[in-house]
């Protein structure tokens, strides 16, 4: 809380999802959003439920409070794009969406998405000239799509937030409750207008959770994304010390 507020009391935020939505993706930022305040209504290409994945195994069913068609852009304070491949992909594909999408940003309203969500971003055409992140094997749909691709645990470029995925739900959710409350970026003003390279490999820890289901829970999922995340960022920061070390030698 905030000087006994809640940050995001009185705030509507849209919830843009289909069936294919990556279960915690959609269910960890939607608690926060709640804790903090703000009404969260799902919006989706069809009425009754949605379907969530974890990973690639059919996970729990959600209620749509308002068709795309019903929900108006005006009624919002936010938007929030869950990710998975399937529910992207899906959206992309819909013109109603896209309008959705590009209607949020011509009004200048704070955008939030990771993992594969800003594939929906690359299809409205307003990638061109943002700096963002995303899940690292579609960069170079974003690098196509005219964006600055970095390989950081989140992004903050103007009224756009996004992450790469599961493996950075706490600074995800950290940052994205602060670009609803107006806040400043935590990552600090973006200076760098050039795109990390491709990764050489496959994160170990998407591969082991595939492997292991279908017996795993969601808390498993994200358990084992956030541990395979900071692995990751351990070895990189290794990596860059040792680059240093070399360089000052």
């Amino acid at each position: 809380m905030m000087n006994g507020r809640k940050k995001l009391a009185g705030q509507r935020i849209a919830v843009l999802a289909t069936d294919g939505f990556e279960q915690v993706e959609l269910s960890v930022p939607v608690t926060a959003l709640k804790a903090a305040g703000a009404q969260v209504d799902i919006v989706s290409l069809h009425g009754g439920t949605i379907r969530g994945v974890n990973l690639n195994k059919p996970a729990r069913r959600v209620d749509v409070d308002r068709t795309i068609e019903e929900a108006r852009v005006s009624d919002y304070d936010g938007l929030l794009i869950p990710g998975g491949f399937i529910n992207p992909d899906l959206l992309r594909q819909s013109a109603m969406a896209r309008d959705w999408v590009r209607e949020f940003d011509h009004q200048g309203k704070p955008i939030a998405t990771l993992c594969h969500g800003p594939w929906l971003l690359a299809s409205t055409g307003l990638a061109e000239g943002r700096a963002l992140t995303s899940w690292p094997g579609v960069r170079d749909d974003m690098v196509n799509a005219g964006a600055t691709w970095l390989d950081q645990e989140v992004v903050r470029d103007g009224n756009w937030l996004t992450s790469r995925g599961p493996q950075d739900m706490v600074p995800f959710v950290r940052e994205m409750i602060q670009l609803y409350a107006g806040g400043p970026a935590g990552n600090g003003a973006l200076t760098r207008r050039h795109s990390d390279p491709q990764r050489e490999r496959p994160a170990a820890w998407a591969t082991t959770a595939i492997r292991l289901m279908p017996h795993m829970s969601m808390g498993t999922v994200l358990g084992i994304a956030l541990i395979g995340g900071g692995l990751y960022a351990a070895r990189r920061a290794g990596a860059g010390t040792g680059r240093q070390g070399m360089a000052a030698r």
